[in-house]
């Protein structure tokens, strides 16, 4: 899966193509994903893999929240990861099959997550290969500053917690929805009603697609534990590690 605005390097492929070869229960590879406009910085979509907190909350070796690092060979490296940017993703077809491709109900943000998700629930590996490159330019179909992008992720964000995460679900949920209610709160705080609004439209859908996500989680095989960490939010902005290696 490669997005449009990508830019790819010189012998890009065979680094993957090895990694695949080497490794028969690999079934995800997601390269390096630097900055298009500012190509010595890690992009926001994927970087370096992306891991997920307890509350679904999505962060990436090299970039957490806003927060990008900038790239001099620290994740040179070939590492387990929990889930790969869409904006180029490799995987293997009978994988893909096996999964049923993406779920159709997400469209444009957190689909490949959602995606990774099930594939790690059926013990599918899914790998970070440091030394191929690719540069994109982010944000080509809905921009950062966008309502429709705030709505998006934080609905999208709902839905693969109920799909897939393991255990009680009230106390996650509800957890996650006060977080959901705190981030409304900064965005009052920064004038931005629009947001507010996409933020209360989100958690109407949600609600509204509850049954039919619940029937999906039914469907599907939820492991015990996918986080390192219960909340990258309190690390992010309360203890204000904003760097990976600082976590």
């Amino acid at each position: 899966m490669l997005n449009s605005d990508v830019e790819v390097t010189n012998n890009w492929l065979s680094p993957i193509q090895d990694a695949f070869n080497n490794d028969p229960e690999t079934a995800i590879i997601q390269p390096k994903i630097l900055d298009f406009k500012n190509k010595e910085y890690f992009e926001y979509a994927g970087a370096a893999g992306g891991f997920i907190d307890k509350y679904g909350y999505p962060y990436c070796r090299g970039r957490i929240f806003d927060t990008l690092e900038k790239d001099s060979g620290q994740y040179n490296d070939i590492s387990s990861i929990f889930w790969a940017s869409g904006a180029c993703l490799f995987i293997r077809s009978s994988v893909f099959k096996i999964l049923n491709g993406f779920d159709e109900a997400f469209f444009a943000h957190m689909e490949e997550i959602d995606l990774c998700w099930r594939a790690k629930n059926l013990n599918y590996q899914i790998t970070y290969v440091g030394n191929s490159t690719i540069y994109h330019v982010g944000g080509a179909t809905l921009k950062n500053t966008s309502p429709k992008k705030t709505y998006l992720n934080f609905r999208n964000n709902l839905y693969i917690l109920v799909k897939n995460a393991p255990g009680n679900l009230l106390p996650l949920v509800f957890t996650r929805l006060v977080l959901d209610g705190v981030a409304g709160v900064k965005y009052a705080l920064h004038l931005k009603p629009k947001h507010i609004l996409a933020i209360l439209k989100a958690h109407f859908s949600f609600y509204l697609h509850l049954p039919v996500l619940l029937k999906q989680r039914k469907k599907l095989r939820q492991k015990s534990k996918y986080y390192t960490k219960n909340s990258i939010v309190w690390s992010y902005f309360v203890r204000n590690k904003q760097l990976f290696k600082s976590l």
